[in-house]
């Protein structure tokens, strides 16, 4: 019996009448219906489930091996917890327990299943999930706690189960990658390989796997800098100095240390038999009787930055030095040439780190995995594990969370980073040098092409909102990127997940932690009557059907024009078949006309996305402009090609 199979049964079985109405948003049933509606979940879950089982299993995006399928990614990016749920009782409030019949409004894995339907009518072929392991709880941040403070890497979080159906979670993440797989997508795990929680199941086991202070060193307050309270290493100007030099240098020997006051908080791991779980938090006793804790992680670069520790991760002991038993930069991702040698590594923790993918890949048939903090772990530990997942799957992708699009991703295994789009597009200077260098320079591997993402603000609080999220959405389509949705920014949702990056000091007073999906309880507004919906359909359309021209990532597809207005943003893809024209206003506040002009093919030029007239001049085509607040135009080539339906 499949995975599916096994849930659809558990949901027959249980079948009951509940207590209290439950409800699911109209997209949910039917991708269109908006408004609610009152079902029976046990017989809805199963319908959708079956349904699912009983279709013809479509066919998964490839590549030419070795995870070089991402390049034809289209992506939607899942957080199980938030993107599904729902104030199902429709009574106000989103429980964090189960209902009296079972059943969570908190996202879970079977609503995920449920869901897949509606993501995949979209447009999309790929699944990315943030965390979905066991969550920590010592230090946690809002009611849930972080996905990224992770528990145990080997399990998962047993809260995106349904406690009704009395299936694991194992079972339910099982039947969701099976269904992602009939429907034609792939699905790709986030980990965190450098970290885990301060209440982690492997200090307990192994807490020389870890880094201990004694217990009553105080954790830094914000905004302070006492050096005899525990945080980010307060160094010495000079030192300060020597340590950027050296790092811009790429010189890692001999590297400033942090002052002595500093090493001294730091004391040797207790011995197992000597650690306990005291009021939800690991303390270790010291055989002279000296009470010591794991203390919290923070930012591993610059070594001047001020924000306070994490409150709920601490980091991995990734090598065993007596000179160097300390959280810092140096032991942390600069590594020192003398502490980062193959005799100093934790062996069994590494052999540990490396099994983590591969546990997924053989008990769940995941297709790649997102690295956060890649950057951070020890380069032959990073080798081992890409080495040891491409053993088990050859096509199985690596993704970078990392800002810069560099070769250096690719000599690690990478077949996609993050990249800087998500920082530049909403900013007209930047977003034209980073076209600028799309069109002299072959992009070492793709990049997520979005306006945001789960550390960034929503696209739809930009100023122009609704005109933005439309100018996001073509530029992530048209260019040579993965096409990137954020959950949520199909239903225009301003909330940000989490204020990670691109906050202002206000903004970060407007969303406190504790409000923030990324660590408590929060729903979409899934049956808001205006979404986008249509148009991330249809500018998916667009890319699939010119896929072969604006994956292409040869300089040469990308022909920049020009304009007489200033904030005209004017380009071309195009190859010896194809050919797409696109002009915008990248103002957000204010209308704009001219004359935009593009040194193309004298082919014909249809509006595709927009209306406006095209002439064609000697060797150049001319469109007359007048555009709206951030409004684009599109215009295909060749009017041989079929029209598209919006």
């Amino acid at each position: 019996m499949s995975a599916l199979q096994h849930i659809i049964s558990a949901l027959h079985q249980n079948r009951r009448e509940l207590s209290t109405p439950y409800y699911v948003p109209g997209l949910w049933a039917d991708y269109e219906t908006t408004a609610a509606q009152a079902v029976n979940p046990f017989d809805f879950y199963a319908a959708r489930l079956q349904s699912l089982v009983d279709a013809e299993p479509l066919p998964l995006v490839r590549g030419s091996g070795n995870g070089s399928w991402t390049q034809h990614a289209i992506i939607y990016n899942l957080f199980p917890r938030v993107t599904s749920a729902y104030d199902h009782a429709h009574d106000d409030a989103l429980s964090i327990e189960p209902s009296p019949d079972g059943w969570r409004d908190t996202g879970t894995l079977l609503k995920c299943i449920a869901l897949l339907p509606y993501i995949q009518q979209l447009g999309v072929n790929t699944v990315h999930l943030l965390p979905v392991t066991a969550v920590g709880q010592d230090g946690k941040k809002g009611t849930l706690g972080s996905p990224y403070g992770i528990r145990n890497p080997y399990e998962l979080d047993h809260k995106l189960a349904e406690p009704v159906l009395g299936l694991d979670a194992d079972t339910l993440f099982a039947g969701f990658v099976e269904a992602a797989h009939r429907l034609g997508m792939r699905v790709v795990m986030e980990f965190v390989l450098r970290t885990a929680s301060k209440d982690g199941d492997w200090i307990g086991e192994h807490p020389e796997w870890f880094y201990w202070i004694r217990e009553n060193v105080p954790d830094r307050k914000p905004g302070d800098d006492d050096p005899g309270a525990y945080g980010n290493p307060v160094f010495p100007a000079g030192d300060l100095a020597v340590v950027k030099d050296k790092v811009n240098r790429g010189e890692f020997v001999d590297l400033p240390a942090p002052p002595q006051t500093y090493r001294d908080m730091f004391t040797a791991p207790p011995r197992a038999d000597q650690v306990h779980m005291e009021n939800g938090r690991w303390i270790g006793v010291l055989d002279d009787g000296t009470r010591v804790r794991v203390p919290g992680a923070f930012a591993d670069w610059p070594p001047d930055d001020n924000q306070p520790p994490w409150t709920d991760v601490t980091y991995l002991r990734m090598y065993d030095h007596a000179d160097f038993n300390y959280i810092a930069y140096n032991t942390l991702r600069m590594y020192d040439e003398r502490f980062a040698k193959p005799e100093h590594a934790v062996n069994d923790l590494w052999d540990t780190i490396v099994g983590v993918i591969p546990h997924y890949q053989e008990r769940f048939g995941i297709d790649g995995v997102m690295i956060d903090m890649g950057h951070a772990l020890p380069m032959p530990l990073k080798q081992r594990v890409v080495d040891t997942a491409r053993q088990i799957n050859p096509d199985f992708a690596f993704w970078d969370e990392n800002f810069l699009i560099e070769h250096k991703s690719v000599d690690e295994g990478y077949n996609a980073v993050l990249g800087y789009m998500v920082f530049d597009l909403h900013v007209p200077d930047k977003f034209r040098e980073f076209l600028g260098r799309m069109a002299h320079e072959r992009l070492a591997l793709p990049f997520f092409a979005t306006a945001e993402s789960h550390n960034t603000p929503r696209a739809f609080s930009r100023p122009q909102p609704l005109a933005y999220v439309h100018y996001a959405l073509i530029f992530g389509v048209v260019l040579p990127g993965i096409p990137f949705i954020h959950s949520g920014f199909e239903l225009m949702e301003e909330k940000p997940i989490n204020t990670g990056l691109g906050f202002t000091d206000e903004m970060i007073d407007q969303n406190p932690a504790e409000t923030l999906p990324l660590f408590s309880g929060w729903a979409f507004n899934w049956t808001r009557p205006d979404n986008l919906l249509g148009s991330v359909r249809y500018a998916l359309q667009i890319r699939k059907k010119y896929a072969s021209l604006l994956i292409d990532p040869d300089p040469a597809t990308l022909v920049l024009g020009y304009s007489d207005n200033p904030h005209f943003i004017v380009l071309a893809r195009q190859n010896a078949e194809q050919t797409i024209a696109i002009v915008a206003n990248s103002s957000m506040e204010t209308a704009e006309e001219g004359k935009a002009f593009l040194p193309v093919c004298e082919c014909g030029l249809s509006p595709i996305w927009g209306n406006d007239s095209v002439q064609r001049g000697a060797g150049v085509v001319t469109i007359d402009a007048h555009l709206g607040n951030g409004h684009v135009l599109v215009f295909e080539g060749d009017s041989s090609f079929p029209k598209l339906h919006k």
